[in-house]
């Protein structure tokens, strides 16, 4: 009687042990579309076996729990991944637009800074039209046209600039929260996970910890690191504390230099975000290294044109017979910053431009020979005008190329990486089919031995009688 009863308490515990693992592949079945789901599989438990003079005893199962199937370098790997992709997309489209500002489309000028390169080739070639009748008020009146239509475009490239930039500081401001709300996320899982389970799997929660830590590497870079008790502690890419376990440490934001910067406690972290990855790195990237180089570059070419072009124009005899002091054809400039947003025409009177040299009549043309052929001469940081432009724009389209490539490079790595995780984590139901027909054929024969152990025990109830025990 001991035995037949060993025996069904064996078998009743593998119906129990069949049915958990059934439970668990209806499970997947149902999250085969969850996003963040990692499928789990069925970890059968051995119960402690019995031993009898010596001789050791088998007693089944003991219980059957789900584990989930994940590979935490991996997962490492694809956020690291995310977050160099994350940073050269979000630059990619910031130099985009940046581009698209010195792109005119064909036909007629469509960006913000028109067509530069063709302004200056007209604004020295008027000066080239005014030599052959210096007396001529319409072409002189050209000279003046052609000068505000360069001031303007390139004065409206700066503003331009300036408002892409602010955007862009706007954009990084409120990343901070979002970062600082997943982190607060994070340390809270952190909490359940210890706490349901310190020494193993938490199915669902660290399903949870992983969507967030995936969601918060593609805004900032970070390091992950294992800590006791199923823990994680998250630190910036150099090295400062965001999340300790289950407490989160907030970044903070505040205004340097009329742009945000940002704090981990009271250390200033902003040079080191824009190098770490993520959204926000992409952005503090472009914001803070490539907008002020091209605006710099914008400022180079203003400021060599404008105190050229002026310098020559007081050098020389205009209409009213001023010598040496005909005045400004554009807006003095004083230093190279800020060049570009001031640059515009003040001269009003065409009848001050100074075609005729210094001392000579007003049917002169020297002076407006002197300042076509500024064109040709390395006013402009070493280099002509039109040349100088020329290389900033291949510069910014090289930089451009180059983002690109290297963003698509990081994306299709984040695809590879997926992929791989989505293989081994991701729920197959071709698989899942396979493992509830296994299941099912378990907890079948469970159920015969079930069913014959129990007609067992009928007929030493019945004294060997086949008559069943009602």
């Amino acid at each position: 009687m001991g035995t037949i009863s060993s025996a069904l308490s064996l078998i009743s515990e593998g119906l129990n042990a069949d049915q958990s693992a059934l439970n668990i592949v209806a499970n997947n079945v149902a999250n085969a579309n969850t996003t963040g789901y990692t499928k789990e599989t069925a970890n059968f438990r051995e119960a402690q076996p019995l031993y009898i003079n010596g001789v050791s005893y088998g007693a089944g199962v003991a219980d059957v729990t789900p584990v989930s199937v994940r590979d935490r370098v991996l997962e490492e790997r694809l956020a690291q991944q995310q977050q160099l992709a994350s940073a050269s997309g979000s630059r990619l489209s910031a130099l985009n637009t940046l581009q698209a500002q010195f792109t005119p489309a064909s036909g007629s000028p469509s960006s913000t800074a028109g067509d530069i390169g063709s302004d200056l080739t007209g604004f020295f070639s008027s000066f080239s039209t005014l030599e052959a009748n210096p007396g001529n008020n319409a072409f002189r009146q050209q000279v003046l046209s052609t000068a505000g239509t360069l001031s303007g475009d390139v004065s409206n490239a700066a503003a331009s600039l300036n408002s892409q930039r602010s955007a862009l500081d706007q954009e990084a401001s409120g990343i901070a929260s979002q970062v600082n709300a997943l982190t607060g996320a994070i340390a809270q899982l952190n909490r359940q996970i210890q706490t349901v389970s310190p020494g193993g799997d938490a199915g669902t929660l660290e399903d949870q910890r992983q969507q967030e830590l995936s969601s918060l590497s593609q805004l900032i870079g970070i390091n992950q690191v294992t800590t006791e008790n199923n823990g994680l502690s998250i630190t910036t890419t150099s090295g400062q504390l965001l999340v300790s376990e289950g407490s989160s440490f907030q970044l903070t934001t505040g205004t340097s230099g009329g742009v945000t910067h940002f704090y981990a406690g009271a250390t200033d972290v902003t040079s080191q975000l824009a190098g770490g990855g993520g959204t926000l790195g992409g952005l503090l990237t472009a914001r803070d290294q490539d907008i002020p180089n091209v605006m710099g570059s914008l400022d180079q070419l203003a400021y060599g044109v404008s105190t050229q072009v002026n310098a020559l124009n007081n050098k020389g005899t205009d209409l009213a017979g001023d010598n040496g002091n005909a005045g400004n054809i554009f807006a003095e400039a004083t230093q190279v910053a800020g060049s570009a947003a001031s640059m515009s025409v003040v001269m009003t009177d065409p009848n001050h431009i100074a075609a005729a040299g210094a001392g000579q009549g007003t049917g002169d043309s020297s002076n407006a020979t002197a300042m076509a052929n500024l064109a040709n001469q390395l006013i402009v940081n070493g280099q002509t005008p039109t040349n100088y432009y020329s290389a900033f724009v291949t510069t910014l389209g090289s930089t451009v190329s180059g983002v690109e490539t290297e963003n698509t490079a990081q994306n299709a790595s984040v695809t590879q990486l997926q992929t791989r995780n989505n293989a081994l984590s991701g729920v197959n139901l071709n698989d899942e089919a396979s493992a509830l027909t296994t299941f099912e054929r378990c907890y079948q024969s469970a159920s015969q031995v079930f069913a014959l152990l129990n007609t067992l025990m009928a007929s030493a109830l019945n004294l060997g009688s086949e008559t069943t025990v009602s």
